[in-house]
């Protein structure tokens, strides 16, 4: 069995799957442009299909003049915590792709660009620094703010930042401030077909 972060694998596999997890307490630090496109590197090589590569970034560094209209976006309670972040992203995907057949909707869109964005977490414990997902934004104006071309849809939003003392937190959320767990595989993966429902 692998161990880490406070985490144990029922299976072996690399601790960076246990590394990985998604904390709200952040220093404050700004991140450097070149980490944020080291860890945009790496979703770049993720897989796709027909190699669309559906996944677009839209970030901001904090203290920069694009943090302020992208951090508008989030809501209430997540810029509660997400002003200590060191940059902030969004993550949005081409709904249509380039076939022999000329452009078609791409199936995997949504799918292709969540596997960019594990890449993109991997990346960030590889240096350091922790990646928060979150869909708590203004789903109805983001696109505009984000001056999105049709067929494009908004898939998430990153916190992205070094992990700070828990303490930082305001007390209701220091208890969430952890690695958590996960389900046994036994409850999602099945051989052959999905298992009959109980009556």
């Amino acid at each position: 069995m692998t161990s880490a972060n406070s985490r144990t694998a029922d299976h072996p596999i690399d601790p960076q799957f246990l590394e990985r997890w998604s904390p709200r307490a952040f220093t404050g630090e700004a991140v450097s442009e070149a980490d944020l496109l080291t860890m945009i590197e790496a979703a770049r090589w993720a897989p796709s299909s027909y190699n669309s590569q559906p996944w677009r970034f839209i970030y901001a560094r904090r203290d920069t003049p694009q943090w302020g209209p992208l951090f508008d976006l989030l809501v209430p309670f997540n810029q509660g915590w997400v002003k200590h972040a060191g940059a902030l992203l969004f993550l949005v995907s081409n709904q249509m792709m380039n076939t022999k057949d000329g452009l078609q909707p791409s199936w995997s869109a949504s799918f292709d660009a969540g596997t960019a964005s594990a890449l993109f977490q991997l990346q960030a414990v590889k240096l350091g620094l922790h990646a928060h997902g979150m869909t708590g934004f203004d789903k109805d104006r983001a696109p505009a703010v984000l001056n999105l071309p049709p067929h494009h849809r908004v898939e998430a939003a990153f916190a992205v930042g070094r992990k700070a003392d828990p303490a930082t937190l305001p007390e209701e959320q220091r208890a969430r401030e952890t690695p958590n767990g996960r389900h046994p595989i036994g409850d999602f993966a099945f051989e052959g077909v999905f298992p009959a429902r109980e009556a």
